[in-house]
């Protein structure tokens, strides 16, 4: 573990050849080659109509069309969202920001390892400290607020998750806002899609009329006369979830040659990162753990056999290999086996790190850094869990 840790300090600080480490997967659908796979929909530019996100691209030298089966956004979603269940099962520690609350009688918590712009997100915007103020005044929020370029030890204390998979203050007026670059990019390519159709339809099994009605608050009911009450609210049975929806045509998912996921470790994204006033040695360290914990996130969202991405899109791994991938040589690519196995030597290696970073000085809390909702975020989750009336159906 140690040989590992000592050239992946190295490369995270540019002192080395290795510029990346680099993970390639080949999948085929559960279905076995060719079976159908779905893709997420998207609008088609310029329509409202559901499609699929394709491009062209260079494929072993060949350049032929891709569909993205997961972009990078979602497959660094997939490595927070395994880097939390494995802090909530208490095999590592990862420092992160947590709102907490209920509604309804139902414990509501986020952190920034689910929220969609992390640690600088509007939930956290709009929750308040233990003393009651914004969390932006405490010294934790202030201290996430005022990071800059050439200082982000506060976000290596608090937050690290973000400084790998990128994160931009957008939700705050200032000029000069924190945007940091991921040095984590990972996503799953279909090859040579074919796209398929499928109907989709609804069988109700009683048959019932799919007459409008009048909908209320308490529920609906028929029509009393021809007309509906001036200012009533009103819908036809299917879009209440009753009757009879005909079959019509729509996208049907893809078929492809193969399914091709590629992540990296940007080196040099990692060095340069800026901690203020740390020592050389701290900053190394803290390089380099982050990028312990990049590959850490990695195995234990992709390192299992299989891979469920949507309904619709389950994968079953043929084959993968992780490199270290350094200075070509001779006109050439140089790339070495990265020799690190499942989630358990990872963590191995993201505790090693961790050791050696507090080692250097490096201080980390134990516990996540909890906030509640101000009144009216309160307000707004307590609407989320309320049942009001009907609703109408969603497309089958």
């Amino acid at each position: 573990m140690r040989d590992v840790y000592e050239r992946l300090l190295a490369a995270a600080n540019l002192r080395s050849a290795d510029g990346a480490v680099r993970i390639v997967a080949e999948y085929e659908p559960a279905g076995g080659p060719g079976a159908s796979l779905f893709p997420p929909t998207v609008k088609v530019s310029g329509s409202d109509a559901a499609g699929y996100l394709r491009e062209s691209r260079y494929v072993d030298g060949e350049q032929v069309e891709v569909v993205y089966l997961d972009q990078p956004q979602s497959q660094a979603n997939r490595c927070e969202v395994a880097l939390l269940d494995a802090v909530r099962r208490g095999e590592l520690f990862v420092p992160h920001v947590e709102m907490r609350t209920e509604a309804q009688n139902i414990p509501v918590q986020v952190s920034n390892l689910e929220a969609p712009h992390r640690s600088r997100d509007a939930y956290f915007r709009d929750s308040l400290g233990a003393k009651g103020e914004a969390f932006d005044e405490t010294p934790a929020g202030k201290a996430l607020r005022d990071a800059r370029a050439g200082d982000y030890s506060a976000f290596l204390r608090l937050v690290p998750s973000d400084l790998l998979y990128g994160v931009w203050d957008s939700h705050r007026k200032r000029r000069i806002a924190v945007k940091v670059a991921r040095a984590y990019t990972s996503s799953i390519i279909g090859v040579a899609p074919l796209v398929g159709v499928r109907a989709a339809g609804r069988v109700d099994q009683l048959n019932l009329a799919g007459d409008t009605v009048q909908v209320t608050s308490e529920g609906w009911k028929e029509l009393e006369c021809a007309k509906a009450p001036k200012g009533a609210k009103t819908a036809r049975m299917s879009e209440i979830g009753h009757g009879m929806i005909p079959p019509s045509e729509s996208i049907g998912g893809v078929s492809v040659a193969s399914v091709q996921r590629t992540a990296t470790v940007s080196m040099a994204q990692l060095a340069s990162l800026r901690f203020g006033t740390m020592s050389e040695e701290l900053t190394a360290a803290s390089r380099a753990l982050l990028a312990a914990m990049a590959l850490a996130g990695d195995r234990l969202a992709f390192a299992a056999p299989a891979l469920r991405l949507r309904s619709g899109c389950d994968l079953l791994m043929v084959s993968e290999r992780m490199e270290w991938v350094g200075r070509g040589r001779d006109g050439l690519p140089l790339a070495e086996p990265l020799e690190l196995g499942g989630p358990q030597e990872a963590l191995a290696l993201f505790e090693f790190a961790l050791k050696q970073a507090v080692t250097a000085g490096l201080e980390w809390p134990d516990e996540p850094l909890v906030v509640q909702p101000n009144a009216s975020l309160q307000k707004a989750i307590e609407k989320s869990f309320q049942v009001d009336g009907i609703g109408e159906a969603e497309g089958e």
